[in-house]
């Protein structure tokens, strides 16, 4: 749910999974159909620190499969969609929205399975919208006229609940803003903001220490000082790791085995996806992004609206 606050205790930890089927001795072999795994990661910041980001943990999936798992850096949100509909993309990280959208247009040919547990034990994260800390606009009202900064049509906290909660205050942001500009990433967002392209900019935020900004911030990309947050959603479902629904049941049993041993068996490598903010790995289905794909679907009609 949106508002869903999920506290993830020490028997959902413990339960690491133990109630999947043990893998039968006459399972499939998937290394022979699958000699090679690719993973995707939407955009959420620049190409190479997606790459920094990631490139410890890829090693350490490679290592724990027993295959190359490579990873593909996309331009955009829709290309990793488009990548696991055509079955090239065998397991992508993605927000809330972009994985209830693969879900839709894939026909459920998509499903994820884990999600980050936060530092403090809760698994889901929030949109805000960030003003420059010196601009005197203190809400959503204040900047009729001004300059809008999205992230993209397929990110949750950069569009979609941004044009949720703009509808619930009836603003059509297209009428309302001066301009609306689709930054392409969380990083560009913030950096369109701190340049003065636009006046206002959503992303992502789990706390005052874990946001897009700071690891921006740890890289040295924004001063956090300079931002300021006027507005701020209900908890939104935690983004979630997918595979193909069509992979071999020992192949998916074993990419979720790696990643929810991932914090024990290589830490650093587990850190470095959260500059050390996540704890662990939290078991999730397709229903439980239920209320993001009904949240898509209101976007959908909201377009469709506008173009009749």
């Amino acid at each position: 749910m949106l508002n869903r606050r999920a506290l993830i205790g020490a028997a959902a930890a413990s339960f690491a999974f133990a109630g999947m089927a043990q893998i039968p001795a006459f399972a499939e072999d998937w290394k022979a159909k699958y000699p090679e795994i690719t993973f995707a990661v939407i955009p959420a910041e620049n190409a190479s620190g997606v790459n920094e980001r990631y490139d410890d943990f890829v090693a350490y999936l490679s290592k724990e499969l027993g295959v190359p798992v490579k990873l593909r850096i996309a331009n955009d949100y829709a290309a990793v969609i488009e990548g696991q509909k055509a079955g090239n993309i065998h397991i992508a990280y993605y927000g809330p929205a972009s994985l209830s959208r693969a879900v839709k247009v894939t026909s459920g040919g998509v499903e994820p399975f884990v999600t980050t547990i936060n530092s403090d034990g809760t698994v889901g994260y929030y949109s805000v919208a960030y003003v420059k800390a010196d601009s005197p606009y203190q809400s959503i009202d204040d900047l009729k006229g001004k300059n809008l900064g999205l992230v993209d049509p397929n990110s949750t906290s950069g569009n979609n609940v941004p044009r949720f909660a703009l509808d619930k205050q009836g603003i059509d942001p297209e009428q309302f803003f001066g301009k609306v500009v689709y930054a392409g990433s969380h990083e560009n967002a913030v950096s369109a903001l701190d340049q003065g392209t636009v006046d206002v900019a959503f992303n992502w935020w789990n706390s005052e220490n874990d946001s897009n900004l700071t690891r921006m911030a740890n890289k040295g990309m924004a001063k956090k000082e300079n931002f300021r947050i006027i507005y701020k959603s209900d908890l939104i479902q935690g983004s979630p790791y997918a595979y193909l629904t069509d992979l071999p049941a020992d192949l998916k049993q074993a990419i979720t085995k790696a990643f929810q041993e991932a914090p024990q068996k290589d830490k650093t490598a587990f850190d470095k996806l959260s500059d050390g903010k996540d704890k662990g790995f939290a078991p999730v289905t397709t229903q439980d992004y239920k209320a993001t794909i009904e949240l898509i679907e209101f976007v959908d009609r909201l377009k469709r609206k506008k173009a009749s």
